[in-house]
């Protein structure tokens, strides 16, 4: 049973946040983008940078190639706060195929790859659901936005590595 999101009252610092969403199925994903914005706007996020992708297979690459460049200095936007999570937004719906279940699985193991290898978190939702219904209650939904909660992990998890690294 979903439970519904609860507000939290975390600000953000001065970190920049870059989220990568997929364009496929994009009534589901833009809705889990528009939440995840506003709920990073919400907490005083000044920088969030957007990258969209065909699909999801593809947003691993893309994550790969942003937490590599964290480590030089994250530049997007012209602004240079340090990249402080990656949140990453895609919907696969599955079919009567084993298809959707690979690509499930291997942008999972891609995505915490990343997160372990280049120590910066790597929120993960990229879901992948049995059908619409499934996809309008966890997308399009105001109480149960799995963007607006990937948008709240991402400042939980910033917030706890910053305080780790200023011990």
């Amino acid at each position: 049973m979903l439970k519904p999101i609860k507000p939290k009252s975390i600000r953000a610092g001065d970190g920049a946040f870059a989220i990568v969403a997929s364009q496929f199925n994009a009534r589901y994903v833009d809705a889990m983008l528009r939440a995840a914005r506003a709920e990073l706007k919400r907490a005083g996020v000044r920088q969030a940078t957007v990258v969209r992708v065909p699909g999801a297979y593809e947003i691993p690459v893309v994550v790969a190639h942003l937490a590599r460049n964290a480590s030089a200095g994250w530049q997007a936007d012209g602004d240079g706060g340090k990249l402080s999570a990656i949140i990453c937004l895609g919907v696969i719906l599955r079919g009567q195929t084993v298809h959707a279940a690979h690509i499930g699985e291997a942008v999972s193991r891609a995505l915490m790859e990343i997160q372990v290898r280049h120590e910066i978190p790597v929120i993960h939702e990229v879901l992948l659901l049995e059908n619409e219904e499934q996809a309008r209650v966890r997308c399009l939904s105001k109480t149960h936005n799995r963007g607006t909660e990937a948008a709240q992990t991402a400042l939980q998890i910033a917030k706890v590595l910053n305080q780790l690294h200023h011990r």
